[in-house]
């Protein structure tokens, strides 16, 4: 039982935190982006990918050694909705990603700035990461009271 508690907690600590450094990215990605905000974004969105990778690692780690068992997961209907959303949000992150990538590299010049037009693709990218987030959490709470069977 204190494996399952310290596994949710868990779990549920680094969903919160992603939520947070995916709104943080939102709030940075704006017009007139470069300097210091370009490199402090860089670091979120390096945290953004490790903070998924150890969610996606405790919530296996819940499945093969929660209290509900494999079978409740690998049967339930909302839980393979919850890892297709999670599946489009990681894809749909790969894109800002790249452009970060691309800006920092195009900031060795102090003068540059991002163009509008790249700050909104990316925004854009963002929003549906927010939607697909949304997703995951509506999946993970019907999934917990054993809908979806």
């Amino acid at each position: 039982m204190a494996t399952d508690l310290v596994l949710a907690i868990f779990h549920h600590f680094l969903a919160f935190l992603l939520a947070s450094v995916l709104a943080t990215e939102w709030t940075l990605i704006r017009p007139g982006l470069g300097g210091r905000n370009l490199a402090l974004l860089g670091r979120l969105d390096a945290a953004y990918g490790g903070i998924a990778g150890a969610l996606i690692a405790i919530g296996v780690l819940r499945v093969f050694f929660g209290l509900k068992g494999w079978e409740y997961y690998v049967y339930n209907t909302m839980f393979w909705a919850k890892m297709a959303s999670l599946a489009a949000v990681g894809l749909l992150s790969m894109g800002p990603t790249a452009r970060i990538i691309r800006w920092r590299r195009a900031a060795a010049d102090p003068a540059y700035t991002v163009p509008d037009a790249e700050i909104e693709t990316a925004r854009s990218y963002i929003k549906v990461q927010i939607v697909g987030f949304a997703l995951i959490l509506t999946f993970a709470a019907t999934m917990a009271r054993g809908i979806g069977y």
